[in-house]
């Protein structure tokens, strides 16, 4: 019998090392497809192969997979999101041109494009923030007097945050533009700036697989400008008639998006309107939020995404016995990271999980995106104030030390 490999289409820092131990786990014998398979330890780690390709080449990956297929079953395709989720699309077009399940790339694509996604959700009858298309300085400034300030400028496509500020005033409006169109943010492509009304209120988001909502959660995040999550918590504390709504809007979303293949999640702030769609992710959310929803519902997305990949029912049954919340630990000042130590954290009773990205001797350096992040800390218990004490004396228990970049004068 031939066998049946999941072609990976690049990889993930955090969810890789899930995705190729459930594939084996199901019987699956995974390869990586990248640019740089080197960028991604777990692949010599796990003795997972990897070949080198470009994949913003859908041709060349067409060609691997055709010189692939000869030796193996290819059961499924599929990508991860990188800055720009690029490689979800063409993990897509791979999918229809060797007439493997997928979702359907157009669709992908411009969900992924944030412009085009409002715009379709605005006539479906969404909700959404009040938004325009801006890609230069001038247009940026009449979009932001039309609708009076504050407002978020985001890059049109992109993700993880990066690019996403909230402008108070005319000053930090035109340095966030300057920022974008300067050369700091990385475009793939002429720039396209959203320009966002600042929708206020309670921050939610639902994970669908399917056409079938999984799980709701809710999450803080730090102070403005930037965007970073402080902490996620699932499941969210709604009555029937909230969640009711929520659901509703997220089934909504994927009828206008025409999506309801595989993973969806998409996030919500809960303002005057009711839920105001934020934002619609055509994919996983990234760690720790497969993790959250493992301990709080008992379902495994990862596994669930894999099974729609090959063909199979996702088959997740739920079973809520749980509150799960993470903390995303963020550096409080720049510098190198001489020591971190998660022993004492590890112990306590109900933490399930502590987690470092970062070596010690690595700079780190906040950028207001997902590239903030160093760690994470997750507690799960039956009761929801009991998991936040539990999280709270974790991340209370954690040493470490980082030394500050030392200032001109003292180089």
């Amino acid at each position: 019998m031939a066998t049946r490999a999941l072609i990976l289409v690049e990889g993930h820092p955090r969810l890789g090392l899930q995705y190729v131990q459930t594939a084996k786990r199901l019987g699956l014998h995974p390869i990586t497809l990248s640019a740089d398979p080197a960028q991604y330890d777990y692949l010599s780690a796990e003795n997972v192969e990897a070949i080198h390709v470009d994949t913003d080449n859908l041709d060349s990956l067409i060609r691997e997979c055709t010189r692939l297929s000869s030796s193996c079953d290819i059961a499924g395709v599929t990508g991860f999101s990188r800055a720009d989720e690029s490689a979800c699309v063409t993990a897509a077009k791979l999918c229809r041109y060797l007439n493997l399940p997928g979702p359907n790339p157009t669709s992908m694509e411009r969900c992924c494009d944030k412009f085009a996604q409002r715009q379709l959700l605005a006539r479906a009858g969404v909700p959404v923030p009040a938004y325009r298309l801006a890609s230069n300085a001038t247009e940026v400034e009449r979009s932001a007097a039309e609708m009076t300030l504050p407002v978020i400028l985001k890059p049109a496509v992109g993700s993880g945050s990066c690019g996403v500020r909230l402008c108070r005033n005319v000053d930090e409006l035109a340095e966030h533009t300057a920022y974008l169109l300067g050369n700091k943010h990385l475009w793939r492509s002429s720039p396209r700036i959203l320009v966002e009304e600042f929708a206020q209120g309670l921050y939610y988001e639902a994970d669908i697989m399917g056409d079938e909502v999984i799980s709701i959660g809710t999450a803080e995040l730090w102070p403005p400008p930037h965007f970073v999550f402080r902490e996620v918590t699932y499941p969210a504390p709604l009555n029937d008639n909230e969640y009711k709504c929520i659901a509703d809007v997220s089934l909504a979303c994927l009828r206008a998006l025409d999506l309801g293949w595989g993973p969806t999640n998409i996030e919500f702030r809960w303002t005057k309107r009711g839920p105001v769609v934020i934002e619609v992710n055509p994919r996983i959310p990234g760690t720790p939020w497969p993790e959250l929803v493992r301990l709080a519902y008992g379902v495994d997305l990862i596994y669930g995404h894999i099974k729609v990949v090959i063909g199979d029912e996702p088959d997740l049954p739920r079973r809520q016995s749980h509150t799960a919340t993470a903390r995303l630990l963020v550096p409080d000042h720049d510098g190198i990271l001489d020591w971190i130590d998660g022993t004492r954290a590890a112990a306590i009773s109900g933490v399930a999980e502590v987690k470092f990205y970062v070596e010690p001797g690595t700079p780190v350096a906040r950028k207001g995106n997902y590239r903030d992040y160093i760690g994470h800390v997750i507690a799960a218990s039956p009761s929801c104030a009991r998991t936040e004490a539990i999280v709270q004396r974790a991340v209370d228990s954690i040493d470490g030390l980082i030394t500050p970049f030392p200032t001109l004068g003292e180089q």
